[in-house]
């Protein structure tokens, strides 16, 4: 174990939340404590706020009505995007304000929305989780359309342009060490109950293009056997980096990934899932997500095991035993990522217009103790339940309030 692995192998958090006195029956006293969490995000006005533009006190109405959605469905966790492109929703000194708020990048909205979502989610008995992506800036590709005191102007040096997008090079140590102190600065000033990263690394690949970290790669990749080696192990220090300067700064704060739900395929490897999905997470975004788990780097894991039961490609009920058995023994918790987004959709499967869908994926995980909760994606499909798939798990599985699995 390395040092930075002994220091994330430490000790858990307070848990926050309505508490639920334990009965004696097992099932029972495993129901008072699970995660039941749900992604508001702010990237390109997904969730929260609506639009650009609104007032201050439309935007704080608008998230005071996705915690109280979140209460009113016996939920214990919101999971806010703070940093979706390289800024900011709250007052950073290394990071522009982000542009989703006022529609212009670095300018105030007239509030502190990170600092309003924690005091008012733990008002309400809910954790919040302080969501980063750690590595893109911008979802355009023109570097001079960022404010002009954007790190990224500042440091060309920094930026890859891939797929039509800007991105930090994750292969550059002083990349990784901003990117750490961006976040850090908001654990500092907050009592978020977690920081969590989703599923962007690397970027997922595009046909016909290359991320070019030739440079990078030169100068620092002198020691591994080949470039995905080496991209493995920078984001694998981003993750160990994080977490040991995490613990130190805020002890109790969290510190949770949530990647692509297929780690690799049992065709590629022995270890993998029994699935054939076109990505995975080790080969593409070079994150190693299985071994952050089995060797407990990390809080917790929600893979996004965004399929229906029976899909051909990745069937959920392959994949959510797969990960259950990969967290057996380890210290990291193992929550599932729900696609509520699809329940609905026309252009899904069929078994995504069945409202019991995502109730019988709960169904499912009751018979695998390691899997500990989930969270769904996202907060826009929690309030508008389009066919009531979200109403159907509340009434099949939340009909009692739990705290958050710890």
């Amino acid at each position: 174990m390395t040092a930075l692995s002994a220091i994330v192998a430490g000790g858990g958090a307070v848990a926050a939340g309505a508490a639920l006195a334990d009965g004696s029956d097992p099932g029972r006293r495993r129901a008072a404590r699970e995660m039941r969490g749900v992604w508001i995000a702010s990237v390109a006005n997904r969730d929260w706020p609506s639009r650009t533009g609104l007032t201050a006190a439309q935007q704080r109405a608008e998230l005071i009505a996705h915690l109280d959605k979140a209460v009113a469905d016996r939920l214990n966790t919101v999971i806010l995007q703070v940093r979706p492109t390289a800024d900011a929703l709250w007052p950073s000194p290394y990071e522009p304000w982000s542009q989703w708020l006022t529609g212009t990048q670095g300018e105030a909205p007239g509030w502190d929305p990170l600092g309003t979502a924690v005091r008012e989610a733990h008002e309400r008995g809910l954790e919040l989780h302080a969501w980063f992506n750690p590595y893109r800036i911008s979802l355009q590709a023109d570097p001079t359309k960022l404010v002009a005191s954007h790190p990224a102007r500042q440091n060309p040096e920094w930026v890859v342009t891939y797929g039509g997008k800007l991105y930090y090079n994750p292969g550059l140590p002083e990349v990784r060490s901003f990117v750490q102190d961006a976040i850090l600065d908001a654990v500092e000033k907050y009592p978020v109950d977690a920081v969590h990263f989703d599923d962007y690394f690397y970027p997922y690949p595009v046909a016909g293009q290359t991320f070019d970290d030739d440079a990078a790669y030169d100068e620092y990749g002198g020691g591994f056997a080949t470039r995905a080696d080496w991209r493995r192990d920078n984001i694998d220090r981003l993750v160990l980096e994080t977490a040991a300067r995490i613990r130190a700064a805020r002890p109790t704060t969290r510190f949770g990934i949530s990647p692509f739900g297929v780690w690799r395929n049992v065709a590629t490897d022995p270890l993998g899932s029994d699935t054939r999905a076109g990505v995975q997470s080790y080969d593409d975004n070079y994150a190693d997500t299985r071994k952050w788990v089995r060797e407990g780097w990390i809080d917790y894991l929600v893979p996004q095991i965004y399929w229906n039961i029976g899909f051909a490609a990745a069937d959920y009920a392959k994949l959510a035993p797969w990960w259950a058995d990969v967290a057996r023994g380890s210290r990291t918790k193992l929550y599932l990522g729900e696609a509520l987004y699809k329940a609905g959709d026309p252009a899904q499967p069929a078994a995504w217009q069945d409202p019991a869908e995502l109730s019988r994926h709960l169904t499912l995980a009751k018979d695998h103790p390691e899997l500990c909760g989930h969270v769904f994606f996202a907060a826009k499909e929690v309030s508008a339940d389009p066919v009531g798939a979200m109403a159907r798990v509340v009434a099949d599985h939340y009909q009692q309030p739990a705290r958050p699995s710890r």
